[in-house]
């Protein structure tokens, strides 16, 4: 089996010396792919094609062409029988033999070309095959201007050649051959289709990601990072970093305006990912965010956000809508992991600046401890993506409580304005008002003989907390999920 690769049409276009350039990296992201389904399969082209051909006798087809259909770069994707070349009337028996069930009740053109000396024309060849369509199939009739179906013939020497079906591949540019940019991923619809835009753009990706929640949200992340790479990516190695980033949530919470604290976290971000970008060799940062999406991401808001770093903030979504955005993610593979990937909301204002000043901002985060941002950096730990899912990292279970028995002691992890707003009331039970951004510091402090259970609105947070109390040796600790 043979198979005719085309490049986007942006690749054609380019000036010879990046053409060939770009030409090269797909081959050899093409060959490199490939060589996992079968090491003898041969990748060769020219300017403005790749030739794959598959060793005789392997049933690979189905394999070869959807690993090609996830590589970036690609155009069109063209099946090809190859076949010496005996006569005329081999050719039409072998175009019946591989078209004649697909005309049932459409048009066709048959289109040839001829390379080399030949006793015939490329027009007898169409009119030959085409006589014979006609009588064996269901064909409606010949359309030359716009056939419903196209049979297309090279004769190459003493062989031909017959176009059986085409695919649409990605399009972009090939994988490696635009710089590197770091990725901030979450895991939820917003970054991962951002990730998977860059990639299919020629850019590298190495992923950055913040840990907020415990260990339970970092498993679901990997799990989405190395899907991503290993569809999209997998050419060319990347790096997931994960930086511990609660001790700055709580800084920013004790020492930020409330009004603020989803512009300064996304600063404070920005900060430590043109740091690690920096040290990684990427030179752009990349983000989930669209326009008025949330209150963070007004057009005044990223304004202030991108002051916080001098690297350039690429947002590939920056005008999508949800609905696009859950499409393109449906599309890719990842909605099934955003649908039920955990939402962290423990940093959202109860009434946030939709149109934060610059210099208010800079003046709240004055207020903080700078060192905490510089531990977190220095903690962060990297990861090859493809050893992500080899770690042993795993969420712990933690058991759901509805009635507490009577010694159970409740910890509220909500923000203390969240308690102010909606108490928790319980006849019985000691209630612990311990901010989330708190709890490993002062879980330490508690005696070890009685029995926790977290609390929150939503039983996010809670849970996430609680498996990652477990998981650092805490078993007393379980999660209160009352019947609503």
């Amino acid at each position: 089996m043979k198979l005719l690769i085309r490049p986007a049409p942006e690749v054609a276009i380019k000036s010879k010396p990046v053409r060939r350039q770009q030409m090269r990296h797909l081959r050899q992201n093409i060959r490199k792919l490939l060589a996992r389904v079968d090491p003898e399969i041969r990748v060769e082209g020219s300017w403005d094609r790749v030739d794959v051909e598959v060793p005789d006798g392997r049933r690979l087809s189905g394999p070869v062409v959807e690993a090609l259909l996830r590589i970036p770069g690609i155009s069109t994707i063209q099946e090809i029988g190859a076949f010496p070349l005996v006569s005329l009337e081999d050719v039409a028996e072998k175009a019946v033999d591989a078209f004649s069930g697909r005309l049932n009740g459409k048009t066709f053109a048959v289109r040839a070309r001829r390379h080399g000396e030949h006793s015939f024309r490329s027009i007898d060849l169409e009119r030959m095959v085409g006589a014979a369509l006609m009588q064996a199939s269901g064909a409606t009739g010949v359309d030359l201007k716009s056939p419903q179906v196209e049979v297309r013939i090279e004769v190459q020497g003493d062989q031909f050649h017959i176009a059986h079906r085409k695919h649409r591949g990605l399009g972009g540019y090939p994988l490696g051959s635009v710089e590197n940019v770091l990725t901030l991923i979450s895991g939820g619809y917003d970054s991962s289709v951002a990730a998977y835009l860059m990639m299919r753009r020629g850019l590298r990706n190495h992923f950055l990601f913040f840990s907020l929640g415990g260990t339970a949200h970092e498993v679901g992340v990997r799990q989405v990072v190395h899907y991503l790479w290993d569809r999209y990516g997998a050419s060319h190695s990347a790096k997931f970093i994960a930086v511990p980033f609660e001790g700055v949530v709580a800084e920013i919470m004790r020492s930020v305006s409330q009004r603020h604290w989803g512009v300064v976290l996304k600063r404070q971000m920005l900060v430590a990912a043109a740091e690690i970008a920096r040290k990684n060799n990427a030179i752009g940062l990349v983000t989930g965010d669209a326009v008025a999406q949330v209150s963070s991401q007004t057009l005044s808001n990223l304004n202030v956000v991108d002051r916080a770093t001098d690297e350039v903030v690429l947002r590939p979504l920056v005008s999508m809508d949800k609905e696009s955005i859950i499409r393109i993610a449906r599309e890719i593979g990842t909605e099934s992991y955003a649908r039920t990937m955990p939402e962290y909301c423990g940093v959202i204002s109860r009434k946030p600046a939709t149109r934060a000043k610059l210099h208010r901002v800079e003046e709240d985060e004055a207020q903080m401890n700078a060192a905490v941002l510089a531990n977190a950096i220095d903690a962060r730990e990297e990861t090859p993506v493809n050893r992500l899912l080899e770690t042993n990292v795993t969420p712990e279970e933690v058991e759901l409580v509805q009635t507490p028995a009577v010694d159970d002691v409740i910890i509220d992890v909500r923000h203390p304005s969240e308690g102010e707003q909606a108490p928790l009331e319980l006849t019985s039970n000691e209630i612990l008002q311990i901010p989330f951004y708190e709890l490993n510091r002062q879980m330490a402090d508690l005696p070890g003989n009685r029995q926790y259970l977290l609390y929150c609105d939503r039983g996010t947070m809670s849970r996430m907390h609680a498996g990652h109390l477990k998981a650092e040796g805490h078993e007393n600790v379980k999660v209160y999920a009352p019947v609503v």
